[in-house]
Formats: C-alpha cells, sequence, structure tokens
C-alpha cells in the first residue's frame, strides 16, 4: 500500500506544480491575455476536479501508511472542494463585474491556498517516503 500511496502523492504534487508553475506561466508568456484568461478559466474546474479526486484517492491509501499524510490529503481535496465550488465562482463574478479590487484579492487567497497545498503535499510524499 506504501507504493500505491507514494505514486498517487507524487502524481498529485506533480500535476499541481506543474500546473502552477509550468502551465500557467507559459501560458500567460505565450498568448495574449485575451485568450489566456478565457483559456485559463475553462480549464479550472477540470483541474480542480482532478485534484479533489486524486487528492481524495491518496487519503484514502495514504492514510493506512501514515494517518497524518492521509489527514493533510484530506485536507487538500477538501480545501480544492472549496475554491472549485465557492473561490473561483467568487472570483469569475469579480472579473465579470470589472472588480479589480476583489478579482487581486479573491485571486491571491486562491494563489496562498495552492502553495499551501503544495506544501502540505510535499510534507505528505516525505511522510509516505
Amino acid at each position: 500500500m506504501t507504493d500505491i500511496a507514494l505514486l498517487l502523492a507524487a502524481t498529485l504534487l506533480g500535476g499541481m506544480v506543474f500546473f502552477s508553475f509550468g502551465f500557467a506561466p507559459v501560458l500567460f508568456a505565450q498568448l495574449p491575455m485575451e485568450q489566456v484568461r478565457p483559456l485559463l478559466r475553462g480549464t479550472f474546474p477540470y483541474y480542480y476536479l482532478a485534484v479533489i479526486a486524486l487528492a481524495a484517492a491518496t487519503a484514502a491509501a495514504a492514510w493506512m501508511v501514515s494517518p497524518l499524510a492521509g489527514a493533510l490529503f484530506a485536507a487538500i481535496a477538501a480545501s480544492t472542494l472549496y475554491a472549485r465550488q465557492i473561490l473561483m465562482a467568487q472570483i469569475n463574478a469579480a472579473t465579470d463585474q470589472g472588480d479589480h479590487s476583489a478579482f487581486k484579492r479573491l485571486h491571491g487567497l486562491s494563489v496562498v491556498i495552492q502553495l499551501i497545498q503544495i506544501g502540505l503535499a510535499g510534507w505528505a510524499v516525505v511522510l509516505l517516503g
């Protein structure tokens, strides 16, 4: 079970790091902003679903090896559920209304959540290793 938990955890961590530090920055560097925004807006619901599902599966597998690691992955799943169902809608509404102040605040919160999640996933991988 340790190997399965570790593989799931590494997949989750790698995907989160790649999306945050690979995919999104390349879009901003390669495409005009008017193309990047709708592309990312359309991508996030799927990204969040993938993170929720993979984090939940990883939590279940990791729990048997390390309850703390399992709890960390469960926290990632729960916070991603919040980000997808509540925060993303608020960010989109702020964008649609042209409320730049609210967008910056809410987007900043989503970035902080993502960075904390990456840190938690890294910590959990170490616990599983």
